[in-house]
C-alpha cells in the first residue's frame, strides 16, 4: 500500500461504478485496461505530435482489486520513442475511503506500444522536439 499519490500530473482520473464489475463484484479488468489505453494514447499523441493506435501491451499486472466508488487515477510517461513508436509506461492508484480512513494503493501497472500513422492509417515517423 502506498501512503500518497504520485506528484506528476494524473494522466486521467476517473470513479469505478457499478456498472463496471464483474461477477465477484470488482472492477473487471478490461475496464482497467480500458482507461489505460486511453491515458497512454494521449501521451503516445502529445509525444508523437499526431494520430497514434495500441500496437502491443508488453506488460500488463494487476496488483490490487478497484472497487466501486474507487477514485481511479492514471499515470503514465513515455519511456521509448521509436521511428514510429512509442512506448508508454503506466501506473494505477485509487483513493479509497474504508472504514473511515483514506488509503491510496497500487492497483496496476502496464507498457503499452503505440504507433504514429498518418492519413492513410500508415506508419509515420515521429519528430521530436524534445
Amino acid at each position: 500500500m502506498t501512503t500518497e499519490l504520485p506528484d506528476d500530473h494524473a494522466i486521467l482520473r476517473i470513479m469505478a461504478r457499478p456498472n463496471d464489475v464483474n461477477v465477484a463484484g470488482d472492477i473487471f479488468g478490461g475496464w482497467m485496461m480500458s482507461q489505460c489505453d486511453i491515458a497512454g494514447g494521449i501521451v503516445a499523441s502529445r509525444k508523437a505530435g499526431g494520430r497514434v493506435v495500441t500496437v502491443a501491451v508488453k506488460d500488463f499486472r494487476f496488483l490490487a482489486p478497484v472497487l466501486v466508488s474507487d477514485i481511479v487515477s492514471i499515470y503514465a510517461e513515455d519511456i521509448r520513442i521509436g521511428t514510429t513508436s512509442v512506448t508508454i509506461a503506466i501506473d494505477v492508484f485509487v483513493e479509497r475511503r474504508q472504514d473511515g480512513k483514506e488509503q491510496i494503493i497500487k492497483v496496476a501497472t502496464a507498457e503499452i506500444v503505440y504507433v504514429h500513422i498518418d492519413a492513410q492509417r500508415q506508419p509515420t515517423a515521429i519528430v521530436t522536439t524534445d
